[in-house]
């Protein structure tokens, strides 16, 4: 009884006790709190501000029924009025402050408040593009961003040639513009004219490159000089399939040189007897980028339509009526026959009946002439069991040696007896610019006329599932019947075997766009990864598919060979489309990376990268894209000019000024959008590949190199991949 009676009278207590903590409905009230933003402009980061900058600050009030605050400020810069019931003007000093604090303080309890911490720094530029060559007489345009991007986009240029104001350039001292035109007309040797672009709100800031990045530009007498390595594939008249590939030598006008052809009558040899490049008029503001190519051979294609990035390297489409097609000449390196050394390759063509066909594999050289180990796959209008590769991974063995041409040679014995020709392009030894060559098979007989790249791989990596972790962008092209079938891939790999991330493909006319792999209501992901247990460079790859269909589409597999990490060559392995392509590792700092339409600024060579089908269109292009800020750009869109030529039913040379926008906030962090050209009406979407280093809030000096981009308009039943590189 007395032990019944105790228990109550605790009980009792205990309740008591927790009416008294709590209230009288038992729970604690939260304390009331105020917290600041700055709401305009949108997005605009404290750590970041610009001097003279005005930004909008917003009081939010929780937990309190108090509908205004009072304002206070500690630290440089000017507050509009002191007191509003929830906003405030904040304007940013003249020059750079820090620990500069706000605080919003609740009207009838001054002992809650909220703070926001504001950091004004330096307006720093870059100029774009940054390092490249100009040619005597031509002309090449330069655009500049600001960092903070909010920053006015006017900019105070200048320009010298080793110290001196450059003779032709706009605009002029002492005027402001967001972009400037520079002419080659000074005289001097090396990187000896250096332009720059001054803020106004820092008009001194470019007298160190500690708040200016200088663009270093050379001068030339010619942009296409040197020893050239190039490939070319496409379509003749009557629609059957062509592929080039050869070297030649521009010695300031001169060019000779040598090429293989694969075409409907055959493989057969030429020498480049004679050609020129001329580019377009001077007067242009594009005449630094593009221009006309010719390789004479006495057959066609002898003659192309061409455009230039900063770095010389060519990009081409067919000009001379006699059919459509596209390829690419990169100045040539060097191939050290006596290091043992492996390349990943891949190949596309045509079988013996015509059918598309895609190759993709390894080819390990020892050093001494002997390939031995190397591995295969190969998908022949759908079968990945054919006459080359019986049973896949199919062995490859065989020699390499150099001709009497100076051709280097592959002579396979297996998987069966075929050879190619294979000529040195650009790179090195090591992984972040490996070394490059393109290859055309010299005898196909019946075996597929094929032609494609080979890339040394990264000897450095033990290619596991752990070697392919971060993310990456492909490029897939294949054919559907007659038309053309295209997707771009923006994937994660996390080192064990998953796969993630989003696509876009135009199949044909069919678009799938932003499509996020896995969906949801696929728990059990079937989008993986896996390497061969040989650990050689050999991965299956689940990818496409359409997991947002009823019923889902299943991905489906394909092969990579890797040349390093997160990089490689695809081909699927079952599919009629016959999806060839490759992986590129996405050149982020991490996953911590920013990416805004700023950093597309600057100019573009872009080109069609190859056709799954006879009804491609290929296009060539000068993009010089520009930032904006302001208006309905706020914060921040960029603005597409520039010149785009195409070859429509194979014989019309379409030039067109381009005009368009890319809207604001394109990449965020992801590097894909949307971009929507006005004239010629177009919509496509963009997948940023490679940036020039780790894109920040504090990095200036990013920037993005090259891009890929499909068009997803559903009244083009042949699309095609478009790249795009400064």
């Amino acid at each position: 009884m007395i032990k019944n009676f105790l228990f109550a009278m605790a009980l009792l207590s205990l309740a008591l006790a927790s009416g008294c903590a709590k209230g009288g409905n038992g729970i604690v009230p939260p304390s009331p709190s105020v917290t600041i933003s700055i709401t305009s402009p949108a997005d605009t980061n404290a750590s970041a501000i610009y001097p003279t900058q005005v930004v909008t600050l917003t009081a939010a009030i929780s937990n309190s029924t108090a509908t205004s605050v009072t304002w206070s400020l500690s630290g440089g810069g000017t507050l509009a009025a002191g007191t509003s019931p929830l906003t405030e003007t904040y304007t940013a000093p003249s020059g750079p402050a820090s620990g500069v604090t706000v605080t919003a303080t609740l009207v009838g309890d001054t002992s809650v408040s909220g703070t926001e911490t504001i950091t004004v720094i330096d307006v720093t530029t870059t100029v774009s593009p940054n390092t490249l060559t100009v040619g005597s007489g031509l002309t090449q345009q330069f655009s500049a961003v600001p960092l903070p991007n909010a920053a006015p986009l006017t900019f105070t240029w200048t320009c010298t040639a080793n110290g001196v104001a450059c003779a032709n350039f706009s605009p002029a001292p002492g005027a402001t513009a967001a972009t400037a035109v520079y002419t080659a007309a000074d005289s001097c040797t090396g990187n000896c004219v250096q332009i720059a672009a001054a803020s106004t709100l820092d008009p001194t800031a470019c007298t160190t490159t500690t708040n200016c990045t200088i663009a270093k530009v050379s001068l030339a007498q010619t942009r296409v000089n040197g020893s050239y390595a190039f490939r070319f594939s496409g379509y003749d008249n009557s629609g059957k399939a062509i592929a080039v590939a050869g070297s030649f030598i521009a010695n300031n006008g001169t060019i000779l040189g040598i090429e293989d052809m694969l075409s409907s009558s055959g493989w057969a040899q030429y020498t480049i007897s004679s050609g020129s490049y001329t580019p377009i008029a001077s007067a242009d503001p594009n005449s630094n980028n593009s221009g006309t190519l010719t390789l004479t051979t006495g057959v066609s294609p002898d003659s192309f339509q061409v455009v230039l990035d900063s770095a010389g390297d060519v990009e081409m489409i067919e000009a001379d009526g006699q059919g459509t097609g596209s390829g690419i000449a990169e100045k040539q390196s060097t191939f050290s026959s006596t290091t043992d050394q492996t390349f990943a390759f891949g190949f596309t063509g045509v079988d013996s009946a015509g059918n598309r066909v895609g190759y993709a594999g390894l080819i390990p050289m020892n050093g001494s002439g002997q390939i031995v180990g190397g591995l295969m796959d190969v998908n022949d209008n759908g079968q990945s069991t054919n006459s080359i590769c019986g049973a896949p991974p199919c062995t490859v063995t065989g020699t390499y040696q150099q001709s009497n041409s100076g051709v280097w040679q592959l002579l396979l014995t297996a998987p069966v007896s075929m050879t190619f020709d294979f000529f040195v392009a650009n790179g090195t030894s090591g992984a972040s610019n490996p070394l490059t060559m393109y290859a055309i098979s010299n005898n196909p007989g019946t075996n597929p006329a094929v032609s494609g790249t080979m890339v040394l791989q990264d000897s450095s990596k033990t290619y596991n599932n752990a070697a392919f972790n971060g993310a990456s962008v492909s490029a897939l092209t294949g054919a559907n019947g007659t038309n053309a079938n295209v997707a771009l891939t923006l994937g994660s790999t996390d080192g064990n075997g998953g796969f993630s991330g989003q696509f876009d493909q135009n199949n044909a006319g069919t678009i799938l766009s932003s499509v996020q792999f896995p969906s949801a209501t696929q728990t059990t992901s079937p989008y993986t990864y896996a390497a061969s247990s040989s650990v050689t460079g050999r991965y299956i790859f689940q990818m496409l598919g359409n997991p947002g269909a009823s019923p889902v589409a299943a991905p489906i597999p394909f092969v990579l060979y890797a040349s390093g990490a997160n990089r490689g060559f695809l081909l699927d392995q079952s599919s009629p489309s016959v999806m060839t392509g490759t992986m590129n590792q996405q050149g982020k700092g991490g996953a911590t990376d920013i990416l805004s339409n700023s950093e597309l600024s600057g100019t573009y060579a872009a080109a069609t990268t190859g056709s799954g089908a006879s009804g491609v269109d290929p296009i060539a292009a000068n993009l010089l894209l520009t930032y904006a800020n302001t208006g309905t750009c706020t914060p921040g869109c960029t603005n597409v000019s520039g010149t785009e030529y195409q070859v429509i039913n194979e014989n019309i040379l379409s030039i067109t000024p381009l005009a368009g926008a890319i809207g604001p906030n394109l990449f965020l962090s992801s590097g894909v959008g949307p971009i929507a050209l006005t004239a010629p009406a177009a919509n496509y979407v963009i997948y940023v590949v490679d940036t020039s280093g780790a894109c920040s809030l504090q990095n200036p000096v990013c920037a993005i190199q090259d891009f890929l981009m499909i068009d997803e308009d559903k009244t083009n039943p042949n699309p095609s991949i478009i790249f795009a590189r400064q």
